[in-house]
């Protein structure tokens, strides 16, 4: 928040009209801050290691006056936990994660003409396994794509492991993407054949 660059207002101003262009689900009554400001407290919080709804309160809090100076705004209180979780229990968040990866790619020199690598990995969620009534285990899983050129991830998904597979939630995020001339590098579980079949023109080169 104390950057003066003239770099990091663009790419601030640059978020901040991608944000803007999320449809607000919340209720007009009551509304008191715009989703665009909430969803970017909730952005910078969580890059600064928030990790609850009374964790970015705080972060709102602590950096009330910080963000009505960079923003130019004239908030007197900073939104509540509460506010946080009506948000994200109102919020079309699957379109903020289009919004946030369509920014993202927009930093990279060239956009999406510059994605040249992709790379692809899949996590077990801590503390999510349960005992299925055969003895097995089922737990929800991770599967992200990260852009090598920014180091971070384009896009990510979540599925339950008794419905669906790695394979399949990796289909489904890269099919999200433009992946001509892109190398993609993920686990030997999705180099067989079948996993290129589908509407793409060419499959993609997996490493």
């Amino acid at each position: 928040l104390s950057s003066s660059s003239a770099a990091s207002d663009v790419y601030k101003r640059q978020l901040i009209s991608f944000l803007k262009a999320i449809p607000d689900g919340r209720y007009r009554r009551g509304v008191r801050y715009p989703q665009w400001f909430l969803l970017l407290v909730a952005v910078l919080g969580i890059l600064s290691g928030c990790r609850s709804s009374r964790d970015l309160e705080a972060f709102a809090r602590r950096h009330r006056q910080a963000l009505n100076q960079a923003l130019a705004l004239d908030f007197k209180r900073w939104p509540s936990d509460a506010t946080f979780l009506y948000l994200f229990n109102k919020a079309h968040l699957q379109e903020f994660g289009q919004v946030l990866q369509a920014w993202m790619i927009s930093q990279i020199p060239g956009g999406a003409n510059g994605l040249d690598q992709l790379v692809c990995d899949g996590k077990t969620l801590r503390g999510s396994a349960v005992a299925a009534e055969d003895g097995s285990h089922r737990f929800v899983a991770q599967v992200t794509v990260y852009a090598r050129a920014l180091g971070v991830a384009l896009a990510q998904t979540t599925y339950d492991t008794g419905e669906s597979s790695e394979r399949a939630a990796l289909k489904e995020l890269l099919s999200t993407l433009e992946l001509e001339g892109v190398l993609i590098q993920a686990d030997a579980l999705h180099t067989t054949r079948p996993f290129f079949s589908g509407a793409w023109s060419r499959g993609p080169t997996c490493s």
